[in-house]
């Protein structure tokens, strides 16, 4: 009996080694068998939470195999810069793109994809499959990016925008770019002693990422001339302007103007100055002319005394005429405003005092100086 009995536990014992060494066995495998379906784990995560994602990556393969719909269609989704994994995951899921987003997220962090998301515009489906989506918002070269050239920008504001952007293109390098002589169709309108300062067309740009400076600037110049209409042109004329003084007193306009609907009044101001030979004594000229500081960024306000004497042929309350080019990339509203301007008898014009953004327009200096603030 006590034989028996031993033989007994020693095949209890026996069973259970057996099952527990299956066990093992079975454990062992879920990590390799989601390296064979889903690639390496990332090395920066914990064995056990290794493990627990293996395993439930393994366990629930169509969640991330199957598509949402294999009847959908392509549609853009944008990934922004600095945009955390679970925003893009949420918004996945919302936008019906992928079924199981708290699978899809396991998968991401399995792999460390999570932490490697490209900021760019891709063109996703419901037809694709999780694991298709998580390899296109990983690929550089699949996505598309946004940018945006704000109107009224210099061209140090367009280069300081690169690094964020998802371009790989140096700031200075643009610069630098920007800065040299210009070439191709832009000299049918620019004098080569100028550089691309006011032909950078404001608005929002799909550009690819592989986009190289010189095929940048080209982009953002081709814009600039499509706009330039021959409507446009022959409006400069008539006012005894070239297109490269149009585009200059459209520069002055973008940045004196806060309201659009006063951006032809103001150019009616300029072109009368003109006329009449006096000088243009522009605020955004002056702030062009002083340039950056960390105290005011690129545009100084409110200027002082001290600033309208600084010492630059930009500064228009010093020199007559105009300055030597654009001081900034003026929108299509400004543009038409210097080509177009309305009709007045003002020469001058100076913010309300209620702080609307309005402006108040005179004829003579007195009454200019009597509209001043108390």
């Amino acid at each position: 009996m006590n034989k028996f009995r031993m033989f007994l536990v020693f095949l209890g014992l026996g069973s259970f080694c057996l099952a527990f060494m299956a066990a093992a066995g079975w454990a062992a495998s879920i990590p390799e068998r989601a390296t064979m379906i889903y690639g390496p784990p990332s090395p920066s995560l914990a064995p056990l939470e290794r493990w627990r994602l293996a395993w439930a990556l393994v366990s629930d393969v169509d969640a991330l195999a199957l598509a949402a719909d294999p009847g959908g269609e392509a549609e853009p989704f944008a990934i922004t810069p600095g945009e955390t994994a679970n925003n893009v995951i949420d918004r996945l899921g919302q936008e019906g793109l992928v079924r199981r987003p708290d699978m899809f997220r396991e998968l991401l962090i399995y792999s460390g994809a999570d932490t490697r998301l490209v900021p760019g515009e891709y063109l996703l489906s419901p037809a694709m499959t999780p694991l298709e989506i998580a390899a296109a918002i990983q690929n550089a070269e699949a996505s598309g990016i946004r940018f945006f050239i704000l109107p009224g920008w210099r061209l140090e504001e367009v280069a300081a925008a690169l690094p964020t952007s998802g371009l790989d293109i140096p700031s200075q390098e643009f610069l630098d770019l920007a800065r040299s002589s210009p070439q191709g169709r832009l000299l049918v309108h620019w004098p080569s002693r100028a550089n691309y300062e006011g032909a950078l067309f404001p608005g929002e740009y799909k550009l690819p990422r592989n986009l190289n400076a010189e095929s940048l600037l080209s982009i953002f110049v081709e814009n600039f001339l499509q706009h330039l209409t021959p409507e446009i042109e022959n409006a400069f004329k008539e006012h005894g302007l070239t297109v490269f003084e149009g585009i200059i007193v459209a520069s002055i306009v973008q940045r004196e103007a806060v309201r659009e609907s006063e951006q032809a009044r103001i150019a009616s101001v300029f072109h009368n100055r003109i006329q009449a030979g006096m000088r243009l004594e522009a605020d955004p000229t002056v702030q062009y002319a002083l340039g950056y500081s960390e105290s005011w960024g690129w545009w100084k306000a409110p200027l002082s005394l001290a600033d309208l004497e600084v010492l630059s042929p930009y500064n228009t309350y010093q020199v007559n005429g105009m300055p030597p080019g654009p001081i900034a990339s003026p929108g299509l509203p400004a543009i038409l405003a210097a080509a177009f301007p309305e009709q007045t008898n003002y020469y001058f014009f100076r913010a309300a005092c209620d702080r609307s953004g309005r402006h108040v327009f005179s004829v003579t200096f007195e009454e200019h100086v009597a509209k001043g603030c108390p």
